[in-house]
Protein backbone atom coordinates (compact mmCIF):
# COMPACT_ATOMS: atom_id res chain seq x y z
CA UNK A 1 0.00 0.00 0.00
CA UNK A 2 1.56 3.70 -0.79
CA UNK A 3 1.31 6.70 1.48
CA UNK A 4 -0.74 8.20 -1.25
CA UNK A 5 -3.42 5.39 -1.27
CA UNK A 6 -3.65 5.71 2.34
CA UNK A 7 -4.19 9.52 2.13
CA UNK A 8 -6.97 8.70 -0.45
CA UNK A 9 -8.27 6.08 0.34
CA UNK A 10 -8.61 6.56 4.32
CA UNK A 11 -10.47 9.66 6.53
CA UNK A 12 -10.77 8.75 10.27
CA UNK A 13 -7.27 8.73 11.94
CA UNK A 14 -7.15 7.93 15.44
CA UNK A 15 -4.28 9.68 17.20
CA UNK A 16 -2.49 7.92 19.96
CA UNK A 17 -0.76 10.24 22.17
CA UNK A 18 -2.26 13.48 21.27
CA UNK A 19 -1.15 16.24 23.38
CA UNK A 20 -2.60 19.23 24.60
CA UNK A 21 0.42 21.37 24.02
CA UNK A 22 -0.06 23.34 20.99
CA UNK A 23 3.85 23.45 20.00
CA UNK A 24 4.04 19.15 20.02
CA UNK A 25 3.80 17.60 16.83
CA UNK A 26 1.66 15.52 18.56
CA UNK A 27 -0.62 18.34 18.58
CA UNK A 28 -0.28 20.23 15.41
CA UNK A 29 0.17 17.65 13.09
CA UNK A 30 -3.27 16.37 13.85
CA UNK A 31 -4.77 19.61 13.93
CA UNK A 32 -3.42 20.14 10.36
CA UNK A 33 -4.91 16.66 9.38
CA UNK A 34 -8.36 17.87 10.51
CA UNK A 35 -7.89 20.63 8.89
CA UNK A 36 -7.57 19.50 5.33
CA UNK A 37 -10.69 17.26 5.93
CA UNK A 38 -9.59 14.57 8.34
CA UNK A 39 -11.40 13.33 10.67
CA UNK A 40 -9.53 13.01 14.23
CA UNK A 41 -10.08 10.61 17.38
CA UNK A 42 -7.95 11.58 20.29
CA UNK A 43 -6.67 9.15 22.88
CA UNK A 44 -4.63 10.19 25.55
CA UNK A 45 -5.11 8.49 29.16
CA UNK A 46 -4.54 12.00 30.84
CA UNK A 47 -6.85 14.55 29.52
CA UNK A 48 -10.58 14.34 28.98
CA UNK A 49 -10.80 17.00 26.14
CA UNK A 50 -8.30 18.90 24.13
CA UNK A 51 -8.90 21.54 22.08
CA UNK A 52 -12.61 21.01 22.98
CA UNK A 53 -12.57 17.37 21.47
CA UNK A 54 -13.24 14.11 23.63
CA UNK A 55 -10.12 12.40 24.30
CA UNK A 56 -10.40 8.75 25.27
CA UNK A 57 -8.31 6.96 27.82
CA UNK A 58 -7.71 3.73 25.72
CA UNK A 59 -7.72 2.22 22.22
CA UNK A 60 -10.71 -0.23 23.02
CA UNK A 61 -12.85 2.88 24.69
CA UNK A 62 -13.17 4.33 20.81
CA UNK A 63 -17.09 3.59 19.99
CA UNK A 64 -16.26 4.81 16.16
CA UNK A 65 -14.72 2.90 13.37
CA UNK A 66 -10.64 3.47 13.10
CA UNK A 67 -8.87 3.59 9.57
CA UNK A 68 -5.99 5.13 10.55
CA UNK A 69 -4.07 5.11 14.13
CA UNK A 70 -1.27 7.41 14.25
CA UNK A 71 1.01 7.05 16.85
CA UNK A 72 3.12 9.33 19.13
CA UNK A 73 4.96 7.03 21.24
CA UNK A 74 8.80 6.01 22.21
CA UNK A 75 9.72 3.60 20.08
CA UNK A 76 10.24 0.88 22.71
CA UNK A 77 6.07 1.63 23.53
CA UNK A 78 5.65 0.97 19.98
CA UNK A 79 5.15 -3.00 19.99
CA UNK A 80 2.28 -2.34 23.01
CA UNK A 81 0.52 -0.09 21.06
CA UNK A 82 0.11 -2.73 18.06
CA UNK A 83 -0.54 -5.10 20.14
CA UNK A 84 -4.18 -3.17 21.10
CA UNK A 85 -4.29 -2.20 17.88
CA UNK A 86 -4.10 -6.28 16.48
CA UNK A 87 -6.58 -6.98 19.28
CA UNK A 88 -9.06 -4.18 18.55
CA UNK A 89 -8.70 -5.23 14.80
CA UNK A 90 -9.72 -8.83 16.31
CA UNK A 91 -12.74 -7.46 17.72
CA UNK A 92 -13.94 -4.72 16.03
CA UNK A 93 -12.73 -5.40 12.54
CA UNK A 94 -11.13 -1.93 11.71
CA UNK A 95 -7.53 -0.14 12.27
CA UNK A 96 -6.25 -0.84 8.61
CA UNK A 97 -2.92 1.24 9.17
CA UNK A 98 -0.85 1.70 11.82
CA UNK A 99 1.77 4.93 11.34
CA UNK A 100 4.52 5.45 13.68
CA UNK A 101 5.64 9.26 13.35
CA UNK A 102 9.08 10.84 12.53
CA UNK A 103 11.72 9.08 14.68
CA UNK A 104 9.21 6.19 15.89
CA UNK A 105 10.81 3.01 14.43
CA UNK A 106 10.00 -0.80 15.69
CA UNK A 107 10.41 -3.34 13.30
CA UNK A 108 8.64 -5.77 16.18
CA UNK A 109 5.17 -3.93 16.20
CA UNK A 110 6.30 -3.46 12.31
CA UNK A 111 6.26 -7.25 12.28
CA UNK A 112 3.01 -8.00 14.55
CA UNK A 113 1.03 -5.54 12.16
CA UNK A 114 1.92 -7.30 8.99
CA UNK A 115 0.75 -10.43 10.10
CA UNK A 116 -2.56 -9.39 11.00
CA UNK A 117 -3.26 -7.68 8.42
CA UNK A 118 -2.17 -4.19 9.18
CA UNK A 119 -0.05 -2.12 6.94
CA UNK A 120 2.64 -0.07 8.81
CA UNK A 121 4.32 2.76 8.19
CA UNK A 122 7.36 4.05 10.28
CA UNK A 123 9.59 7.02 11.00
CA UNK A 124 7.47 8.95 8.65
CA UNK A 125 5.40 12.59 9.36
CA UNK A 126 1.65 12.40 8.42
CA UNK A 127 1.60 16.25 7.69
CA UNK A 128 5.40 16.55 6.05
CA UNK A 129 4.38 12.81 4.25
CA UNK A 130 1.17 14.59 3.18
CA UNK A 131 2.28 18.07 2.02
CA UNK A 132 4.96 15.85 -0.14
CA UNK A 133 2.21 14.65 -2.23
Amino acid sequence: MSIKSIYEDYKTIAVYGMSSNPSKPSNFVPAFLESVGYNIILINPTAAEIDGKKAYPKLMDIPDKIEILDVFRPSDLALGVVQEAVERKKEKGDIDVVWLQEGIINDDAKKLAEENGIAFVQDKCMLKEYKNL
